[in-house]
């Protein structure tokens, strides 16, 4: 006596296929919830949600009260990387859980095929990348809201930190399903950062250096969003194919079912082959990422040199000018609502001068040197217009008295490149004035100067040229600020504007001017 067993499925109905999806949904929130509560994970997780927070809600100090958007958009990007590793080892050994259990074979009779178990533990990042887009938008929607903000940010650039989460996460699940073993996902790890650290300063130039997740820039300063030119479009492109590849080459790479499994109704039934739905989308995704990979890879336009040339060379055909008080001040268009700021500048500093420099009128333009885009970091040549004053795109913190230096060095110099080269008992001069009406002008001495020290010689900071202070320029300075009445001092520099200023003057003769103690030795222009 014999059976015979029929091969043939039973047919699938709409409704079964909705309750199926509807398992893998459900699978999937729960191997979410178990991967929030894999240690790596939660501290991971909380650090950075916890340093963020800190940040976000510390007092504004120096620079950071006035951000840029272009800049802030790109500074959301590299916080969550430790997380995304812990979610890359975290997702391979939740993949592996049933393996290293010796609970798999159990899985055969099951409903639920192999291939949406691990679709749903694909599914199961998709929180957290979630997660990872709700901190990076309130961190850049608490930097625009600062008074002090200015420029436009990337959405594209914004979407980085979310889909390297989730790519990382796909990651995991990926080398899971090709290598089961608990050692391959570290060695994955390390693999993977090698390869970073080789696309990022391999033979191919700028160009290798985009197909790694995150892509940091060099330079320090900031251009104006029309003249970043970064592919952050392509880019996200890219990481986005990258994250449906590696997630739909798991599903595709998912074990095989038994021969024989237990039907929905009815009979036996053959193991499903493998969802050719997923191998269509593998092939998009390949494109999709393909795509980007290419697309970020252009360079810069000819049209956008052009612009960054005309912007580093002649400003002014850029520009925008508004006039405040006796000046004028010339600015990107991102930066014009700036222009009142730097104005108190001005004011404050001209209110401590006499002569004609009370009021000479000025022009403050802001320049920048964009040829070479974010890589770029050369100093700005000094201006030999009289009267014109160089400010930066840049602001708060040391950049305001670097500014005070040079508005205060063209009223004693005539222009930018003579102020650079005053270095007799002129020298005192322009810092009482850049410092002498500062809230805080000692730490600004401090600052400014390139060892932050308040005695001996230095240099000091400005937007261009930098200025040269002997050990008692230093002294006097210091003295003016610390021990001098602010108004006593600003009478005598008043009264005595045309010897101060002149050429020639020694540091001894500025300091009985001043009445503060006379240093010893010639310690100007170098001696």
């Amino acid at each position: 006596m014999s059976a015979v067993m029929e091969a043939t499925a039973p047919p699938v109905v709409r409704g079964e296929q909705r309750r199926t999806w509807a398992a893998v949904f459900a699978l999937a929130r729960f191997e979410a919830r178990e991967l929030l509560q894999h240690i790596p994970v939660a501290v991971t997780l909380l650090f950075y949600v916890g340093y963020t927070g800190w940040k976000l809600m510390s007092p504004p100090d120096g620079m950071d009260a006035y951000p840029a958007l272009q800049d802030a958009d790109r500074a959301t990007q590299t916080a969550p990387l430790l997380f995304a590793i812990a979610l890359f080892v975290c997702v391979n050994r939740a993949a592996l859980r049933d393996r290293r259990r010796g609970t798999d074979r159990h899985f055969d009779v099951l409903v639920m095929e192999p291939w949406r178990r691990t679709a749903a533990h694909a599914l199961s990042v998709v929180p957290f990348g979630v997660l990872t887009a709700l901190v990076v938008g309130a961190q850049f929607t608490w930097q625009a809201l600062r008074p002090g903000a200015v420029g436009h940010g990337s959405v594209f650039e914004l979407a980085v930190a979310p889909l390297y989460v989730l790519l990382f996460g796909a990651l995991g699940l990926l080398v899971a399903r090709l290598i089961p073993s608990a050692f391959a996902a570290p060695l994955a790890v390390i693999g993977l950062f090698t390869a970073l650290l080789f696309v990022s300063t391999g033979t191919g130039g700028a160009w290798t250096r985009w197909l790694s997740p995150v892509v940091g820039e060099s330079s320090s300063s900031t251009l104006p969003s029309e003249l970043i030119g970064r592919p952050a479009g392509w880019h996200a492109l890219y990481l986005g194919g990258l994250v449906l590849v590696a997630a739909l080459a798991a599903v595709l790479f998912a074990p095989r079912d038994a021969v024989f499994r237990l039907p929905r109704r009815g009979g036996w039934s053959r193991s499903s082959p493998r969802p050719f739905g997923a191998l269509v989308g593998l092939g998009g995704a390949l494109v999709l990422a393909v795509t980007g990979a290419v697309g970020q890879s252009g360079g810069v336009s000819s049209e956008l040199a052009a612009a960054r040339e005309r912007a580093s060379v002649a400003p002014e055909k850029e520009q925008s000018c508004v006039r405040h008080g006796g000046s004028q001040y010339c600015a990107f268009g991102e930066w014009t609502g700036r222009t009142g700021t730097w104005a108190g500048v001005v004011d404050r500093i001209q209110a401590l001068a006499g002569g004609a420099a009370a009021d000479r009128s000025l022009l403050v333009r802001q320049r920048i040197d964009a040829r070479y885009g974010l890589d770029g970091d050369s100093a700005i040549a000094p201006s030999t217009t009289p009267g014109q004053v160089t400010v930066g795109t840049r602001w708060g913190g040391n950049r305001v008295p670097e500014f005070a230096v040079g508005v205060a060095s063209v009223l004693v110099g005539g222009d930018e490149k003579k102020g650079g080269e005053l270095c007799d008992g002129r020298v005192v001069t322009v810092m009482w004035l850049a410092l002498g009406g500062d809230p805080d002008p000692v730490a600004d001495l401090k600052n400014v100067r390139l060892d932050d020290s308040l005695s001996g010689s230095a240099v000091v900071l400005a937007p261009t040229s930098s200025l040269s202070m002997s050990a008692g320029q230093t002294d006097v300075v210091r003295e003016l600020l610390v021990s001098k009445p602010r108004a006593e001092v600003t009478a005598a520099v008043k009264s005595h504007w045309a010897q101060l200023t002149a050429p020639g003057v020694t540091t001894a003769e500025v300091a009985r001017v001043l009445g503060t103690e006379v240093p010893k030795g010639a310690d100007e222009c170098g001696k």
